[in-house]
């Protein structure tokens, strides 16, 4: 956890502040939300509460458009969020604990000396100040705020890790680390494993029997209407009066007026689907029904340009039809990603179980398929594979047999050849680069024992009604 936190206050506000934010949006209609009680209780910092107030206080301060959250609310934004403002409590809670002070003529003359404020003879420029907090739509106080808080987050950092010396032979160890060169031999097996055409229909039919739970999708029935004010009121024009005929459209809903009167009424013309399924980009305003179908079954939505009137009149759960060609093409793709997981999976048990020699390795060689050798430069050389799999490289011995990917997610079977390193040359540039490496190597090792300690220190509790609550409004 801290060691996210640490990061996330370098890159996002490059040591200057936290939290800075531009123009915040406003939440409307939250409803009971904000109502007061437990329920209004978002999580539990052991006695230390937040509330919905503060977490939406929170997302305004980071800036995050509503729209963004609404399109990621199944992919956890809003727990993500919320971890990071814990994570921001936790901080502060520390802070207080540790008794950090930083006086305001500290504060001032920080301010001043940072190089967003000075001009080109490094006086403090009033200014750039100025047109900064302007630009940024904040208060000299907000601004002063967030910086002080940011100034004790640092001051916490250099608390815990401040002082650190690394010896000599950490510094050398870290050079030689970063800097040498692997040679590796490696096999592209997206040429081993069996290829898609080869997939027959037994073998769709078996995925299907052995999946059918999961392959049943829900085919709905549904109509909707486009409606614009040229529709409406017969002018180009979005007015009191046309809005006010939405309105009365959305009350009729509301009211069970069906879709069909709601369209025979306003002389609408609609569009009808029968077992409907999105299957590519040109659905998106359908795909968007499709997604109401489990919440509203009917209503407006709201497009910006048109408003759609839809009512969706049936839903079919059943596993699609085998003349479906996206379908198959689908089932296709699970079985090839099931078998390469097999082939990938049984290699590398192989390796673990130290069971994988270099007569297997050789024994995968054909006529089209043929062992590549290359130079690996340095841990940061990603000409053919991903940071991810440089540290896996890096972290073996000579003659080990790993699996590794490059960025279009290829796989490779390597072997490690040798390593070549360079001693250190006798540079101090060079000696300065790798000395401040390895200081963070150790305070790195610091931070994750400081958030070891720090998750048995404090008792952690989310309300899941209330975080559920709250990702319904956003839904």
């Amino acid at each position: 956890m801290l060691n996210s936190i640490r990061n996330f206050s370098k890159t996002i506000t490059a040591k200057i502040f936290l939290f800075i934010v531009a123009v915040p949006f406003v939440f409307w209609g939250m409803g009971d939300v904000f109502t007061s009680g437990n329920t209004n209780s978002l999580a539990k910092i052991n006695n230390e509460n937040i509330s919905t107030e503060d977490f939406v206080d929170h997302i305004n301060r980071l800036n995050i458009n509503q729209n963004v959250i609404k399109d990621r609310i199944d992919d956890n934004i809003l727990e993500e969020i919320l971890s990071r403002l814990i994570s921001n409590k936790l901080i502060e809670l520390e802070i207080k604990e540790a008794n950090l002070l930083i006086s305001d003529k500290i504060l001032a003359e920080r301010i001043k000396t940072n190089t967003n404020f000075v001009d080109e003879n490094l006086n403090f420029s009033r200014t750039k100040y100025e047109k900064f907090l302007l630009s940024n739509n904040l208060t000299a106080s907000e601004f002063e705020k967030n910086f002080k808080e940011n100034e004790f987050q640092e001051e916490l950092f250099n608390y815990l890790g401040g002082g650190i010396k690394s010896p000599i032979f950490l510094i050398n160890n870290t050079y030689e680390e970063e800097t040498k060169k692997i040679n590796i031999e490696f096999i592209n097996l997206e040429n081993i494993y069996p290829k898609k055409e080869s997939i027959i229909n037994k073998d769709i039919e078996n995925y299907i029997n052995r999946n059918r739970e999961i392959l049943k999708k829900d085919y709905i029935d549904f109509s909707y209407s486009t409606v614009t004010p040229m529709d409406l009121i017969g002018l180009d024009e979005y007015n009191d009066e046309f809005f006010t005929k939405i309105d009365e459209i959305e009350t009729g809903l509301l009211n069970n007026i069906s879709f069909n009167d709601t369209i025979k009424t306003y002389n609408l013309k609609s569009v009808s689907k029968k077992e409907f399924i999105p299957q590519s980009n040109k659905d998106e305003l359908e795909a968007k029904i499709y997604k109401l179908r489990n919440n509203e079954k009917f209503g407006i939505i709201d497009e910006g340009d048109f408003f759609v009137i839809y009512e969706i009149t049936k839903i079919d759960n059943k596993i699609p039809n085998l003349n479906d060609t996206y379908f198959v093409n689908q089932i296709k793709q699970f079985i090839f990603n099931e078998n390469k997981f097999k082939y990938n999976k049984d290699i590398l048990k192989k390796i673990n179980d130290n069971n994988f020699f270099d007569s297997d390795f050789k024994n995968l060689v054909t006529k089209e398929i043929k062992i590549e050798k290359m130079l690996i430069k340095s841990k940061n050389d990603e000409e053919k594979f991903t940071p991810d799999s440089l540290e896996i490289i890096y972290s073996l011995p000579i003659k080990s047999f790993t699996l590794v990917t490059d960025n279009e997610k290829n796989v490779y079977l390597v072997k490690i050849l040798n390593h070549k390193i360079d001693k250190m040359l006798n540079n101090n540039e060079i000696k300065n680069i790798y000395t401040i490496e390895a200081n963070n190597l150790i305070k790195n090792k610091i931070f994750q024992s400081y958030d070891v300690y720090l998750n048995s220190k404090y008792s952690i509790k989310i309300n899941e009604k209330t975080l559920e609550r709250v990702k319904n409004y956003f839904r």
